[in-house]
C-alpha cells in the first residue's frame, strides 16, 4: 500500500483510553508535538506552533500502552498517517490521526525501564508430560550439557506473533480498561 509513514516526537496529551473489541484491544490518545527552534537574536529557544494527533494502537501494543504511558510523558510514535476532512455544523473540520506501528519514551527527556511482557501459556492439558529437566533443557538450548545449534532466542523470533511491526491477538495479561 501506499501509506504515509510518519515518526512524530512529541507529548502524551491525554490519558490512554483502552477499550476491548471482538478483535482484540484498541488505545487511543491525544499527542502535542511542538517544534522547538533555537533564536539566534534571542540566544534562546522558541517554541512553534503545536500539532495535536490522535495516536489510535491495536492489540499488544494498546495493551502495553495502556499500562506503560501517562500523561506529559515525552513519546516517539511511528505509524500511519491519516488526514481526514469533514463538515461539522456547517464548518469544515481537518484532523490528523496516526495508525502507531511502534511506541517508545524519548530517552533524550529521561530513562526508562523495559518490562518484556508474558504472554499466557496455550491448552497446556494438549501438551505431553515433561520432566522438569527436560523442561529447563528446552529452555536454555541444552542437551546433555552441549548448546544446540538452535537457541531460545531462533524460536522466539520465528514466532509471526512477535513480528517487530505485526499486532498480536494472542492473550496477554491485560491492564485495567478505562472506564
Amino acid at each position: 500500500m501506499n501509506d504515509t509513514m510518519v515518526t512524530v516526537v512529541g507529548n502524551v496529551a491525554t490519558n490512554v483510553e483502552y477499550r476491548e473489541t471482538a478483535t482484540g484491544g484498541v488505545a487511543r490518545f491525544r499527542f502535542a508535538v511542538t517544534p522547538r527552534r533555537f533564536d539566534r537574536q534571542s540566544g534562546s529557544w522558541t517554541d512553534g506552533h503545536t500539532s495535536f494527533y490522535t495516536v489510535f494502537a491495536w492489540r499488544s501494543l494498546a495493551m502495553n500502552l495502556a499500562g506503560s504511558v501517562s500523561v506529559g510523558e515525552p513519546l516517539l510514535v511511528h505509524g500511519r498517517l491519516k488526514v481526514r476532512e469533514e463538515e461539522r455544523d456547517g464548518q469544515r473540520r481537518t484532523s490528523a490521526e496516526i495508525d502507531a506501528v511502534a511506541v517508545g519514551h524519548d530517552l533524550t527527556r529521561g530513562t526508562a525501564a523495559f518490562r518484556r511482557v508474558v504472554k499466557a501459556e496455550p491448552n497446556l492439558s494438549a501438551r505431553p508430560v515433561e520432566r522438569p529437566a527436560e523442561r529447563t533443557a528446552e529452555r536454555t538450548g541444552e542437551r546433555g550439557g552441549e548448546r544446540t545449534a538452535e537457541s531460545a532466542w531462533d524460536r522466539h523470533a520465528e514466532r509471526p506473533s512477535e513480528h517487530p511491526v505485526g499486532h498480536s491477538a494472542e492473550a496477554h495479561t491485560a491492564p485495567t480498561p478505562v472506564a
